[in-house]
């Protein structure tokens, strides 16, 4: 079993910066598969960033240029920094890690961008 804790969502303005955190706990040896998805109102959940252990990443073309996705392996964290944040990006922000072939959501992190 994992439990994953997500922070460092919030309200940011337009071009403005955040970074979410989810740290995972559990019986865990190893997390191959780490990442982040969103769901904004009214839209299916959608993938941001994927990086799996020994670095190869993954990003939605939203994203390329403006999010990064990094890990803390002796931590069992992943991070999302968010640069140029656009209204758009407005959604919670869900953690999803794999583990033995079953996949674990955190409970998502709101980030609101104003214009």
């Amino acid at each position: 079993q994992v439990q994953l804790v997500e922070s460092g969502g919030g309200l940011v303005q337009a071009g403005g910066s955040l970074r979410l955190s989810c740290a995972a706990s559990g019986s865990i040896f190893r997390l191959d598969y780490m990442g982040w998805y969103r769901q904004a109102p009214g839209k299916q959940r959608e993938l941001v960033a994927t990086i799996i252990s020994g670095g190869p990443t993954n990003y939605a073309d939203s994203v390329k240029g403006r999010f990064t996705i990094a890990r803390d392996n002796a931590k069992n964290t992943v991070y999302l920094q968010m640069n140029n944040l656009k209204p758009e990006d407005t959604a919670v922000y869900y953690c999803n890690v794999e583990l033995y072939n079953t996949h674990y959501w955190g409970q998502g992190t709101q980030v609101t961008v104003s214009s």
